[in-house]
């Protein structure tokens, strides 16, 4: 049986934490009674965004791997429900600090971690403040639902991000995300470029892609964000299958044959006809290759 029901969530969140916990909660549980087998929740929602200022006392958020709280919750949920979770967290590894995803399986299992690589820096959006890059590099995994690849935000920006984790064999690319207004400049509406460029990714590497963006508007010491949601689910030529509104909470699903998927990647060409002996100038920063 190759096919699988996916789902992405989007709410706003608020200064409860534990009403932001609950509500994912509660829309996983929504995604599951529709069908859902993997439920993707948006970045770091135990929480508002607290990057849009840089405030040391904030570093007090984040929490070790070991016993974490809402880990364990999350664990316990997705054993019951029989669905894999891609769970977003702010992590503290001693004295290193990093926007982190559990990839935790259907059977309540941890599988591994993805520590988010691109950390961008810009005005509302001051994360290299509290964020190490990521060292885990792409990741994908074997779930009870099928082989996934999951990369944080930022990443989704990168083409050589999804071309990694489809290379490894990811059938589903998801995206946990948080993105909204540009307080430097009121006039820029980053959205429809954000999907294109997801959409792209999808139709690229045909493979379908999931991502989940909160809603609402946060207010900081610096600025004030409204994340304009838009979470959406694109097929493998990068048409859009679902999409959310900009100021509701929502569960977007839907369901892929990933048999049929891989059979139609195979057919049109596009890993076979790769030359990667000619993609070096990948590897550098400015396009010269020394040597």
């Amino acid at each position: 049986m190759s096919k699988i029901t996916v789902a992405a969530t989007q709410f706003a969140c608020g200064e409860d934490k534990r009403a932001n916990i609950a509500k994912a909660e509660q829309l996983i549980r929504r995604a599951a009674a529709d069908g859902a087998q993997i439920v993707l929740l948006q970045e770091l929602f135990e929480t508002p965004y607290f990057c849009k200022d840089q405030d040391r006392e904030l570093f007090g958020l984040a929490h070790p791997v070991e016993a974490h709280p809402t880990l364990t919750r999350m664990s316990r949920l997705a054993k019951e429900l029989g669905v894999v979770l891609p769970v977003s967290f702010f992590e503290r590894a001693n004295n290193a600090y990093f926007n982190s995803l559990m990839l935790i399986d259907a059977d309540g299992e941890p599988l591994g971690l993805y520590r988010k690589s691109h950390i961008p820096d810009g005005p509302g959006y001051q994360e290299k403040f509290y964020f190490n890059p990521g060292d885990t590099g792409f990741r994908v995994w074997d779930t009870r639902h099928g082989r996934i690849g999951v990369g944080i935000c930022w990443d989704q920006w990168f083409p050589e991000c999804a071309r990694a984790m489809a290379l490894q064999g990811a059938d589903i690319l998801f995206y946990p995300s948080a993105i909204g207004s540009e307080p430097q400049d009121q006039t820029i509406n980053s959205r429809d470029h954000w999907q294109r460029v997801m959409q792209g990714h999808a139709g690229a590497n045909m493979a379908p892609l999931v991502a989940s963006n909160r809603v609402g508007r946060e207010v900081g010491k610096s600025c004030t964000l409204t994340f304009y949601g838009a979470s959406f689910i694109a097929g493998p030529t990068g048409e859009k299958v679902a999409e959310a509104g900009d100021d509701n909470d929502v569960v977007l699903t839907a369901e892929f044959d990933l048999d049929a998927i891989r059979a139609q990647r195979a057919a049109w060409g596009i890993f076979r006809d790769r030359r990667p002996e000619l993609y070096t100038t990948l590897l550098t920063l400015d396009g010269i290759e020394v040597g």
